[in-house]
């Protein structure tokens, strides 16, 4: 019976101890889902997959990349913001999402530095105006010569109403005096099949992407929306160069977790991250594909997103692109 007992309490401490140890288990014990807020095959999958293997080995976890689309990356974030603040859900977003929306939406949704806990800024990048091969304008003056002597005639597209692919041609129209149609789209890769379809005749959307369909001939690069050229694109002029607009904008990307979530939690995904942009095999492949590692970690994240956010609200009302 003493025996009995004695396994017993045994038996009864090793289930505590398993227990304990459960509910201290290191972060992360288990996969982390990065959540994107457009359709699969767009500029923020394709950083996303560049990304992913090198991070998993920094946090020797299986990373999932799963996709809400929906009104300019919103819907995603949405998700985001009231999910567990446990570090295994997490939102990678653009700059229409973190710090646009919040300025073109009346009715916004959620309040990027009060509802997210800034982890990382992973890249920044600029804009590539682009057209049809069809429209007979082969440099960015002549589509506005073009666009001047088609008045209404013009569809531009974009990944969502109030994102940066919005909110550029805006002001494009704005610096130039040309009328477009804005026709919003639930993410850069629908609006890039209406674009070389022919069924919207313009856009701007990240270098990465634009340069991608580009060298493969399927659409005409006009411009690029930085103060030099990129290497992606290095025959296209800046839209400064050419004279027609005093347009300089560079967008950036980065991965925000739900506010309340622990600051071990948030470290340990910023030096992973930190370790996956130091990797020279990912340096290569981004400035390759035209953009540009540019990693803060969290503290200095969160004071440029805060510097960031005044700065879209002027540009939003200059362009006046405020939606319900």
């Amino acid at each position: 019976m003493a025996k009995l007992m004695t396994l017993r309490k045994l038996l009864e401490a090793l289930i505590l101890f398993l227990g304990l140890n459960s509910a201290h288990a290191v972060y992360p014990d288990k996969p982390i889902k990065v959540i994107i807020g457009f359709p699969a095959g767009g500029p923020l999958d394709a950083h996303m997959r560049l990304l992913v293997d090198k991070l998993q080995t920094s946090l020797g976890q299986t990373v999932i990349v799963d996709y809400k689309s929906g009104a300019g990356g919103t819907v995603g974030a949405q998700f985001v913001a009231q999910s567990p603040a446990d570090g295994y859900t997490l939102l990678l977003a653009n700059t229409g999402t973190m710090v646009i929306n919040p300025a073109v939406y009346t009715k916004t949704s959620y309040d990027t530095l009060k509802e997210f806990q800034p982890i990382a800024r992973t890249a920044q990048q600029p804009l590539a105006l682009i057209v049809n091969r069809d429209v007979p304008a082969q440099t960015l003056k002549e589509f506005i010569a073009y666009a001047k002597a088609n008045p209404g005639k013009l569809n531009y597209g974009s990944a969502g109403n109030g994102g940066i692919s919005h909110l550029v041609p805006e002001m494009l129209k704005n610096e130039t005096g040309i009328f477009m149609v804005h026709i919003p789209f639930k993410g850069s890769a629908p609006a890039f099949t209406d674009l070389i379809a022919g069924h919207v005749q313009f856009m701007a959307e990240s270098v990465p992407q634009a340069a991608s369909y580009a060298k493969q001939g399927k659409v005409r690069a006009l411009a690029v929306t930085s103060a030099k050229r990129n290497p992606a694109l290095p025959n296209t002029p800046t839209v400064i160069e050419t004279g027609i607009a005093n347009l300089e904008v560079v967008g950036f990307y980065g991965v925000l977790a739900p506010k309340g979530t622990s600051s071990e939690v948030v470290n340990k995904l910023s030096q992973a991250f930190k370790e996956t942009l130091e990797s020279s095999e990912v340096q290569k492949r981004m400035i390759e594909q035209g953009a540009d590692p540019a990693y803060l970690n969290a503290s200095q994240f969160t004071q440029f997103l805060a510097g960031e956010m005044p700065r879209w609200a002027k540009a939003v009302k200059q362009a006046g692109a405020k939606l319900d």
